[in-house]
């Protein structure tokens, strides 16, 4: 049973705001102070600090929280599993994915997973790698596929899939001379994922590696869609880095080409990420090995 202290620490931890979060719960914020003075006093160390007039978790209170985020989704999980027991529901399972992960690499092989187990009832929540992880800290979701960067020290995670970053244009689009390296792309237009995104954070990095930036191409273009921006590229508005997965129909169909590089490949795992230390690591590891099989 999670103790009520235990969530208003959680919240702050949340909001960073001891005003927030007291509305949030419906408190005065006084009882909030009160409830993290008994916490700091409760493990002897000091939870949060202010710095330059906001306010910041210590190292002592991210230690904290990642403990007890993950005791309160077990909490939260432990009253719907005794409820499924008792009363015989469906076993509910929250699911996040990134856009691209859920679409082109998840989605198939978890209709096939469900399917076979039709005891389950699966919530899938999509969002950014960021949202997912916050969703996921806050005990809302229970795992998420994502293909972006995340704190290996705050979460448990696994390689679901390996997935190659490819450059793609236009199948008819014309190069003034056709391109060999990253190099020879920059006088082309980039159009790019939003900031935040997983597959934009590899890109990123992999620009990175070559002393480059999206700042370094000719013009760039923002588009939050994959499946705007393959429109785009269709239509000749530009050239943009995707998950291969994500192009073969377009490729086979003859509307898009990938662009061949001597550059080193760009390569990115999706990870199937949740809470450390779960009692229900043995469940959350059988979803990971099923859709791995089916």
């Amino acid at each position: 049973m999670q103790d009520f202290r235990v969530k208003t620490f959680l919240t702050v931890c949340k909001t960073l705001n001891y005003t927030r979060a007291a509305e949030e719960l419906a408190l005065t914020q006084p009882a909030v102070s009160q409830h993290i003075t008994y916490l700091e006093r409760e493990y002897n160390a000091k939870l949060f600090t202010y710095h330059r007039k906001k306010l910041e978790l210590t190292r002592a209170g991210r230690v904290l929280r990642d403990a007890l985020a993950t005791m309160a989704h077990d909490d939260a999980l432990l009253h719907e599993r005794i409820a499924e027991v008792a009363h015989g529901a469906a076993v509910q399972l929250r699911i996040g994915m990134t856009l691209t992960a859920g679409e082109y690499v998840v989605a198939a092989p978890l209709v096939r997973y469900l399917a076979a187990h039709p005891e389950i009832r699966a919530t899938v929540r999509s969002g950014g790698t960021q949202q997912l992880l916050a969703l996921l800290a806050q005990g809302a979701i229970d795992c998420a596929f994502v293909e972006g960067l995340f704190d290996k020290s705050a979460f448990a995670g696994d390689t679901f899939r390996t997935e190659r970053l490819v450059c793609i244009c236009a199948a008819d689009h014309a190069f003034a001379t056709e391109p060999a390296s990253m190099q020879d792309l920059l006088g082309e237009r980039l159009i790019l994922r939003e900031e935040g995104s997983g597959s934009r954070d590899v890109l990123t990095h992999a620009l990175a590696k070559h002393n480059l930036s999206p700042a370094a191409f000719s013009d760039t273009c923002v588009v939050e869609s994959l499946d705007i921006i393959k429109i785009f590229v269709t239509g000749n508005l530009g050239i943009s880095f995707v998950y291969e997965s994500a192009v073969q129909r377009e490729v086979r169909e003859g509307a898009l080409r990938v662009i061949p590089l001597s550059d080193a490949p760009i390569t990115h795992d999706i990870a199937f990420v949740r809470l450390p230390h779960s009692i229900f690591e043995d469940d959350l590891r059988a979803l990971f090995e099923g859709l791995q099989t089916t």
